[in-house]
């Protein structure tokens, strides 16, 4: 750059020593002689003042050090899409000798070609280009018109992420040429958006995926540009400081994915908004800070029509402290999976396998959580043992094992949306089950029990103690350290000699031995 700038600089994205910045003024600062760029720093560490100098104030920044004063010939305006490509994916042949063959690599993949061939080869391999990594490579424009469609035209994927593009037009000078892109990664790049709906020659045909994290993006302007990606599925928008403030109306119907996380500002009535997004099946929300959540529409064990696709959520890292947010997911009539990990909820004093359980408990048709699968035998202890530990609360809010008798109030139904549901499922707990046991010496607790391997006719009986409040599930898994055998394939039963011929099934994991009535001398029966 030289003495010359104008005004067309001003907007432009800049790159100065490695850090982006963006041109807020272009002239002279008296009383030092020559063209200055006034500039403001993506980090405010770098920069020196907010735009003043010596009581003159040449331009405004955000910070109040994010300004600096920057000589043109400091400065780097960038290169263009195909330049950047050249760079990136091609080495230059160097001199003929003797008509040797000269390498040249695309990618990392070395393609031989002898004199002035490679040229050509170097061409027909970029229109082979399906997928693009630009990422900081100072790309700041389209270049010349048309001539990225014609060196290559077949691309599918590019990532532009962190490079030096200053407004969506230069991405859609880009994009017209590429009619084949299915995927487009702009993320870190200042854009700026049309304040007026683009052209429909403006459109993105075939683009399934758009990741536009860090770019400064507002939910009127993602709305503004929406009708261009008629296709879209997969839509990325985190760190934006996104308040969603109008409803979709006719665009983002094919959307599957949508990320808002790192949004501050987005609350449940916002998420009201895009409640009907049609095909909507995963909904990222980390970092938003929601604590709260209800859907009017639906009753206690009813499904609400909010999100009617919505099969995983994601709320890692927010302000969820109470299992009421946890009953209103249940309303939901497609979830499957959600991940809500460092949430007050799950980070509190009962203990991570304990939340997991009552989660699981809660929310009956989840498959998945915190991206671990949820197997049948689980969800059977989580509900069998989420079933007992509110058992006492159920019968004083009016629950009853006798069907006529059972009106628990609806205090607790609201805070138990699923417990009359899991009694019709395993049938009411006993009183025996809900007995607070009474202290009393551990060696009136443990119980001496004979222990036989019916399949295992080399493994001599053998004896051990013990306690009587020991679940099934911790018994199996004590045996399976001492046999090494997986807990999944122990089979329990028990025999009394007061009951000479029968043998019992020890069926229920999360029971203990005490349930089963289980006695001193009694044989324990193992098979696997």
């Amino acid at each position: 750059m030289n003495d010359t700038l104008t005004l067309d600089v001003i907007g432009r994205r800049v790159e100065v020593n490695g850090e982006h910045a963006t041109v807020r003024f272009s002239g002279v600062v008296p009383p030092v002689a020559g063209l200055w760029l006034g500039v403001e720093w993506d980090n405010p560490a770098r920069g020196k003042h907010d735009g003043s100098h010596e009581g003159i104030v040449y331009f405004k920044c955000r910070h109040p050090t994010g300004g600096s004063f920057v000589r043109p010939n400091k400065v780097n305006f960038g290169v263009d899409f195909l330049t950047a490509v050249n760079n990136r994916y091609v080495l230059e042949d160097g001199p003929e000798e003797d008509g040797k063959e000269q390498p040249v690599t695309i990618g990392n993949k070395p393609v031989e070609t002898i004199g002035f061939d490679s040229v050509i080869k170097q061409q027909s391999q970029l229109s082979k280009l399906q997928e693009v990594s630009l990422r900081n490579c100072v790309v700041s424009c389209a270049g010349d018109k048309g001539a990225i469609a014609k060196v290559c035209p077949n691309i599918r994927r590019v990532d532009l992420s962190r490079n030096l593009l200053s407004s969506w037009d230069e991405v859609l000078s880009i994009a017209d040429q590429l009619k084949h892109l299915e995927v487009l990664n702009l993320s870190e790049n200042k854009l700026h958006f049309p304040s007026v709906s683009p052209s429909l020659a403006g459109t993105f045909p075939a683009l399934k995926v758009l990741v536009l994290n860090r770019t400064g993006i507002t939910w009127a302007e993602v709305l503004r540009c929406a009708p261009g990606w008629p296709v879209l599925e997969e839509l990325y928008l985190k760190s934006n400081d996104i308040s969603i403030s109008e409803r979709p109306a006719d665009v983002l119907q094919t959307v599957k994915l949508l990320d808002l996380s790192s949004n501050p500002l987005i609350d449940e009535n916002q998420l009201f908004l895009i409640a009907y997004l049609p095909r909507l099946e995963q909904l990222i929300l980390s970092d938003v800070g929601i604590s709260s959540i209800h859907f009017p529409d639906a009753g206690t064990g009813c499904k609400t029509s909010m999100f009617p696709s919505l099969q995983y959520l994601v709320v890692n890292d927010n302000q969820i402290s109470q299992w009421s947010f946890i009953n209103e997911l249940d309303k939901l009539q497609s979830l499957r999976a959600l991940s809500c990990v460092r949430n007050p909820l799950t980070e509190g004093g009962s203990g991570p396998q304990t939340t997991r359980q009552f989660i699981i408990a809660k929310i009956g048709q989840l498959k998945t959580l915190n991206k671990c699968e949820i197997l049948p035998e689980e969800r059977r202890g989580a509900e069998l043992d989420y079933r007992k530990a509110f058992g006492n609360e159920w019968k004083k809010a009016g629950g009853h094992q006798d069907p006529d008798k059972n009106r628990p109030n609806e205090a607790f139904l609201a805070a138990h949306p699923r417990y009359q549901s899991l009694c019709l499922k395993y049938g009411a707990p006993e009183d025996g089950e809900l007995k607070t046991r009474q202290p009393f010496l551990l060696k009136n607790q443990l119980l001496t029990l004979k222990i036989k391997y019916p399949n295992q006719v080399d493994q001599k009986v053998t004896e051990k103690q013990l306690p009587d409040s020991m679940t099934i599930q911790k018994v199996k898994g004590l045996l399976s350290r001492l046999l090494k055998v997986p807990v999944s394939e122990l089979l329990l039963s028990y025999e009394s000699p007061k009951m000479p011929g029968r043998e019992i099934e020890l069926e229920n994991d999360q029971q203990s031995l005490q349930f089963y009535s289980v006695e001193n001398g009694d044989y324990l029966l193992v098979r696997w």
